[in-house]
């Protein structure tokens, strides 16, 4: 497919995604590779999908990486069980994994303190077979205002994410209306004010969503945007998305946020899955 033609707005602050960009190189590598291909920005997932309290000298390296790269983290998940995997979250799953979300809470504000992220993504969680849905989500709603406390203290805001039905059917944030109003809610319980929108264009385009009401909808609540062409979650410009219209959309509805490369590689080199963005573009 033709590549889209650049994007050539200074308007916009991209961040590569280090869990789904880079990944044909270790972890401790990743910062440094995303700085050669012209990027000072980065966001990851959990990085130790087994370890929610990992140890202190993992969490040195990996903070020691982004400052000799001279990247800076711009948004980190909480825990969030096996992602990728079969995992969309663990804060509104019974038993373990609550406890698990629940003890890197801490962990995970401190990281982003120390590395002046200012992001944190709570993602919520499968529905359980045997689970009462209400249950899970008065449980999510108890730890989503934890998360949003901690995510407080650390100067950071926490973030909502809808993903999509086709590929998380069990999971019940399948829609922007419906994070907005978990936002709406942590917001409510908490006094805080500091729960936003994370409006991955790739999840509600695959979701059917009209992308144009979405933005303007929403914009006003969003602190995070993320892209990844639909279908195939590839690159600009391997899909059917219009993202010179989609992010021009989004200045004009006044998001001044950062734009979240979030998307796989294809059969290439992570390097080399940047070409519909100019260099002189990728520095934020």
């Amino acid at each position: 497919m033709t590549p889209a033609p650049p994007l050539g707005s200074t308007h916009h602050r991209f961040t590569v995604n280090l869990s789904i960009l880079f990944t044909e190189l270790p972890l401790l590598q990743r910062p440094a590779a995303a700085a050669a291909a012209g990027f000072t920005a980065v966001e990851l997932w959990w990085p130790w999908p087994d370890a929610p309290v990992p140890a202190k000298s993992e969490l040195d390296a990996l903070r020691r990486a982004l400052t000799d790269a001279g990247t800076r983290l711009t948004g980190l998940n909480f825990y969030a069980g096996q992602l990728p995997g079969p995992d969309r979250g663990a804060l509104s799953v019974p038993g373990e994994e609550s406890e698990k979300f629940r003890r890197n809470v801490e962990v995970a504000a401190e990281f982003a303190r120390s590395t002046g992220c200012t992001a944190l993504n709570a993602l919520y969680g499968n529905r359980v077979p045997g689970a009462d849905p209400a249950e899970q989500d008065r449980l999510a709603l108890e730890n989503l205002a934890l998360a949003a406390r901690a995510a407080h203290d650390a100067g950071a805001v926490l973030l909502v994410e809808a993903l999509n039905a086709v590929e998380s059917p069990a999971c019940p944030i399948v829609s922007a209306r419906r994070a907005v109003e978990i936002a709406d809610a942590v917001d409510e319980a908490t006094g805080l004010g500091n729960a936003k929108f994370l409006m991955d264009l790739y999840h509600l385009a695959m979701n059917g969503e009209d992308l144009h009401k979405v933005i303007d909808a929403y914009a006003g609540r969003t602190a995070h945007v993320q892209i990844a062409d639909s279908p195939g979650r590839g690159a600009p410009g391997t899909g059917e998305l219009d993202f010179a219209d989609l992010l021009g959309r989004l200045t004009a509805a006044g998001y001044e946020g950062r734009i979240g490369l979030e998307y796989k590689p294809g059969d290439q080199p992570s390097e080399a899955a940047f070409d519909w963005l100019p260099r002189a573009l990728r520095s934020a």
